[in-house]
């Protein structure tokens, strides 16, 4: 059995144990952003978990930007409880878990949780080959983005409601 549930302090060494493997070393999130991000959104920080273990997670801040800049990645004391967006700044599956649906299911609790918020929407960036996952989702590619995050090319995504 599944479950969703808030992350916690006491999840960090975990969730940056799978965002480690998960992501390049650029574009990783940090232990520290970890903290910042559960402290201040911990709402918007979820964790999937299979029978008490962590699979997998997804977080973002709440922005009234309908797009992500950097520095939405680095200052999560931006977050807007009452912003317009829903952004996704990371969803991680551990590896041994993976091609099983569990990111879409992620995603998909993250989509109901901003509809159930009244958002306006929710936005991401991703790199090309991950365009045609995210329209899956009902996500438009809005072309390359500002984004220089890690040093790579981005491009913008935006699902409206």
């Amino acid at each position: 059995m599944i479950t969703f549930r808030n992350a916690t302090l006491n999840d960090l060494d975990v969730i940056t144990e799978i965002e480690n493997i998960c992501f390049p070393p650029k574009e990783a999130a940090s232990k520290e952003s970890f903290t910042k991000r559960i402290q201040i959104y911990p709402e918007h920080f979820w964790l999937l978990e299979a029978e008490g273990k962590l699979i997998g997670f997804v977080n973002g801040m709440v922005t009234n930007q309908n797009t992500i800049s950097d520095t939405l990645f680095s200052e999560a004391s931006l977050h807007d409880k009452n912003g317009k967006w829903q952004s996704v700044f990371g969803i991680a599956v551990a590896p041994e878990y993976r091609n099983q649906g569990y990111a879409g299911q992620l995603m998909n609790h993250l989509i109901m949780q901003a509809k159930k918020e009244r958002r306006d929407g929710v936005i991401l960036t991703c790199k090309s080959h991950l365009i045609q996952y995210y329209k899956r989702f009902g996500f438009a590619d809005l072309g390359v983005s500002q984004s220089v995050h890690g040093g790579e090319v981005w491009h913008d995504m935006t699902l409206i409601f």
